[in-house]
């Protein structure tokens, strides 16, 4: 069994910068596919960014791309998103998620997920 626990959230400016982390416990999650995911209110939740085991692959919603990175640190068992030039539109619970076989966009997929941070952007 995996737990995930989410933190960083905040209220930012548009244009500001957060820095999500992810830090699993259970088991190493080295082995698994990492994810971001974001649900607004009154939307699906939607795939934001997601990183290969190895770190090696990383995919990006065409939303976010160019502004956000994610990462992660094996050693520490923990996943990062870096989030900059933050909009309004980006304004959301984010999810980290993981998966134990392949890369996906699909919240579906994944197993296992962390309780949700908050990250609200203003105007």
């Amino acid at each position: 069994q995996v737990q995930l626990v989410e933190s960083g959230g905040g209220l930012v400016q548009a244009g500001g910068s957060l820095r999500l982390s992810c830090a699993a416990s259970g088991r190493t999650v080295s082995f698994y596919v990492m994810a971001w995911f974001r649900q607004a209110p009154g939307k699906e939740r939607e795939f934001v960014a997601q990183i290969s085991a190895s770190g090696g692959q990383t995919d990006y919603a065409d939303s976010v791309k160019g502004r956000f990175t994610i990462s992660r640190d094996n050693a520490a068992n923990t996943i990062y998103l870096q989030m900059n030039s933050l909009k309004p539109e980006d304004t959301a619970v984010y999810y980290c998620a993981a998966e134990r076989i392949y890369m996906s966009r699909k919240s579906s997929d994944y197993d296992y997920w962390g309780q949700g941070t908050q990250v609200t952007v203003s105007s």
